[in-house]
């Protein structure tokens, strides 16, 4: 994702096999929970690389190449709201949602249409495996949701076909949350996790300060 040059040569690639591009699909994300404090010049700087000039390069080299009018841009973005221990992607991601928004203005009069989708906690994906390792701390995401449970794979696959196809012929610019009414919380059930987390460490650290 963030070898222009080599996207460049996919996407001519693939227009020369198949003719103009229907699709485009930025799914690029790189993430590691860490607080502010613990995330250093380069570890933020990468997911800022990976996740929005990772986007923004998969649709720069893609654009000779799409259908002009008919083509569909989907980004995947996250979160959209303030998230403890996420900063390097929350700020990366908010970049998605902008890019998203200016190019459904720009690309508008071409027949483009841009959107993206912000998933919730997604059960059997990698990162929720690295943000959930264990059974209690799903616990505590589930909780997060209103509709109680993780989502599955397929319901985010539901949401990009809609979006991607005639269906959603006169739906443009939007960022849309499939996380089980998550989103409509804000950022209160993260913090509240974060709080917990904090609460814990330094209990532990005063258990370990006891002679």
């Amino acid at each position: 994702m963030r070898d222009f040059a080599a996207l460049q040569a996919a996407a001519e690639q693939a227009a020369q096999a198949h003719g103009p591009l229907d699709i485009v699909l930025a799914g690029a994300a790189g993430n590691f929970p860490a607080p502010v404090d613990g995330i250093s010049p380069n570890g933020f700087k990468t997911v800022v690389d990976i996740d929005l000039l990772g986007t923004y390069n998969t649709i720069k080299a893609a654009a000779p190449h799409l259908k002009t009018p008919g083509g569909s841009v989907l980004s995947i973005s996250a979160y959209g709201v303030p998230v403890p221990m996420q900063a390097h992607v929350v700020a990366a991601k908010a970049g998605v949602d902008a890019l998203t928004q200016t190019l459904a203005v720009e690309w508008g009069l071409r027949g483009v249409r841009v959107n993206a989708i912000i998933p919730g906690p997604i059960d059997g994906t990698e990162g929720m495996a690295r943000l959930a390792p264990d059974e209690k701390t799903r616990a505590q995401f589930t909780r997060t949701v209103p509709l109680g449970r993780f989502g599955v794979p397929q319901d985010i696959a539901n949401a990009a076909l809609f979006l991607v196809s005639d269906a959603a012929s006169y739906v443009t610019g939007v960022i849309l949350p499939v996380d089980g009414g998550q989103n409509m919380l804000g950022g209160a059930p993260q913090y509240g996790m974060y709080l917990a987390m904090q609460e814990r460490a330094a209990r532990e650290a005063a258990a370990g300060a006891t002679p």
